[in-house]
């Protein structure tokens, strides 16, 4: 499989090095090159300095077409916009935008793009913690079948017949785009 991540922060490197380890090839973006000093040690797949916003620079680091495209930067806003880019210009079926803030994170999935919460997911951890669990939020909000793109199967992209994500868990010097 092949998956593109744009952000190199610390869940960005701990999903690329764990895909990496499963066999994958991943390509992670950031703008930053100390960014890629988070990667694992014996990280084989490729690290882009690049914009991850940027359709052009997206396509030289092998973006058009992946199997799966995470963005995982700090910004909802490069993130979104990332996301609509791998699934409206570069044809990705399997994309997942991490989105801060829940409001936003609905309303993006609403549109068709799907997202993951931090905010969601901790905040239910430390209520269950202690003990106010309310039942399991979304770990991915799938997003609504997207204007432009749905899979072959006929499910928004990233989810599977049942409504749960079908996204599959799983050289170092960075080079520009």
């Amino acid at each position: 499989m092949r998956v593109v991540i744009v952000g190199c922060g610390r869940v960005g490197a701990v999903v690329a090095g764990s895909l990496d380890e499963a066999g994958h090839q991943v390509v992670v973006i950031d703008t930053s090159t100390n960014a890629f000093d988070r990667l694992p040690p014996g990280f084989r797949g490729t690290a882009v300095r690049a914009d991850g916003t940027d359709e052009d620079s997206l396509r030289r680091a092998g973006a058009d077409g992946a199997d799966v495209f995470l963005a995982m930067t700090e910004g909802d806003n490069r993130n979104v916009m990332a996301a609509q880019l791998a699934l409206e210009a570069l044809g990705v079926k399997r994309v997942v935008a991490k989105v801060n803030d829940p409001v936003r994170a609905e309303a993006y999935a609403d549109l068709g793009i799907a997202t993951i919460c931090r905010t969601d997911l901790m905040a239910h951890a430390l209520l269950g913690f202690i003990g106010l669990r309310t039942g399991e939020p979304p770990s991915v909000r799938a997003g609504a079948t997207h204007p432009h793109l749905s899979s072959a199967a006929g499910e928004p992209a990233g989810v599977g017949p049942d409504g749960s994500s079908n996204i599959a868990a799983g050289s170092r010097p960075s080079q520009e785009a």
